[in-house]
């Protein structure tokens, strides 16, 4: 049975997703409403929650609790001494008011890993998803702070109160995290309970709290772990440095030394400067990040044995698709393409090339339909070649 498929538009809906990404992504808090306490039904219920907690022999950190209300709560209080999770100490710190942090489920369930990869597949960035337990009465987690990476709070079960304020550091790198005592905190701009199947969209930097109502409450937090301008302007210069040795020389003998005269070694940082603009290559640093992530994100291949068994009886008349949030790379030279996927390269001769490309973008396509010169007897090995691959599944 196909599993239920999670994208931003249904992450999102009804607001455009178009719309999210040009207006409010990085940029605005966004609240959806839905009335539909079950919206989120196939993506986690409690019983995956409790399911991972008592059988998958989780550990610390991957477990974790926090209570604002009970700053001295470390591990030990809930795990064993090997960091293994006693589930039944961690329910009792539960009980008594703590919120227990699942981090990075998505390794875990499914579900969270498909949503993850349909979002990376749009955003061309990593995602992870947290999900928080926290006991009815107003229980608070964390103290008022920011986040150094944007988040999607999907609410499970119960309701969350949550606070919003100002963004004393927009856009924070991950090196900006929140530091007691450095930021304060300003008037609340919006106050929201979250209830079952609505969404809040927070852009890191947006200082906020949430703690319970009279109800236990769940959601799941959707993190972006976004590469920036930054890196790319980092990665930039280190290429150009590898070239240029005059970016390699040492700073000036004596700079630290008081009374230093700095007219000089300011020059010569304005002339680096030009020397990295003139020689910066744009394409080659952006695609080291995207080869990164093409080549870091491994195969989902659920179902594969099925699709294995189906290619003794492969016919022209199969449709077959792109499996879902499939990325790769294709590049040719004057002989052969390749294509770059899951961490690792296929290679096929020139004429495979339209084909090829047409099978891995295609929404959906009949065996006998890919265009190209290949005759039939190519077509099909072309396919079984990469349903063997996990690039392509029958339908």
């Amino acid at each position: 049975m196909a599993r239920e498929r999670w994208d931003l538009e249904r992450l999102i809906h009804p607001f455009p997703s178009e719309a999210f990404i040009e207006e409010r992504f990085e940029n605005e808090v966004l609240h959806v409403e839905r009335g539909d306490p079950g919206y989120y039904a196939s993506l986690l219920g409690l019983d995956d929650i409790d399911r991972a907690l008592t059988t998958l022999h989780l550990h610390h950190p991957t477990v974790t609790m926090v209570n604002a209300g009970k700053p001295d709560l470390t591990p030990a209080a809930y795990t064993y001494p090997s960091g293994l999770i006693d589930a039944a100490r961690l329910y009792q710190e539960y009980a008594d008011g703590g919120s227990i942090v699942l981090n990075q489920l998505e390794g875990s369930l499914p579900s969270l890993m498909d949503l993850c990869r349909s979002m990376e597949a749009r955003f061309s960035h990593r995602f992870q998803c947290n999900i928080y337990l926290t006991p009815a009465g107003g229980a608070r987690g964390l103290a008022t702070h920011y986040d150094s990476h944007d988040v999607f709070v999907l609410q499970i079960s119960g309701t969350k109160r949550w606070t919003l304020y100002d963004t004393p550091v927009q856009r924070p790198l991950r090196g900006q995290g929140f530091e007691p005592g450095a930021h304060e905190v300003g008037e609340p701009t919006l106050a929201l309970d979250l209830e079952p199947g609505d969404m809040l969209y927070v852009p890191r930097g947006v200082m906020h709290d949430a703690s319970s109502t009279d109800q236990d409450s769940c959601h799941i937090t959707l993190g972006v772990l976004p590469s920036t301008w930054t890196d790319l302007l980092l990665e930039a210069v280190a290429r150009v440095a590898l070239e240029d040795a005059e970016l390699r020389r040492s700073l000036p003998v004596g700079y630290a030394v008081q009374g230093f005269d700095r007219e000089a070694a300011r020059a010569r940082f304005r002339d680096l400067l030009g020397r990295v603009v003139e020689k910066a290559d744009f394409d080659g640093a952006l695609d080291h990040f995207a080869e990164d992530l093409v080549s870091t994100r491994h195969p989902l291949l659920y179902g594969q044995l099925s699709q294995l068994q189906r290619l003794s009886r492969l016919s022209l008349d199969d449709e077959a698709a792109p499996r879902p949030n499939l990325l790769f790379h294709l590049s040719r030279d004057e002989e052969r393409v390749t294509v770059s996927a899951y961490g690792g390269t296929l290679s096929m001769p020139l004429h495979a090339a339209e084909p090829l490309e047409h099978a891995l973008t295609a929404p959906r396509f009949r065996v006998g339909d890919l265009p190209g010169e290949l005759d039939d007897d190519g077509k099909l090995v072309l396919v079984r070649k990469l349903v063997r691959e996990g690039l392509v599944e029958l339908r």
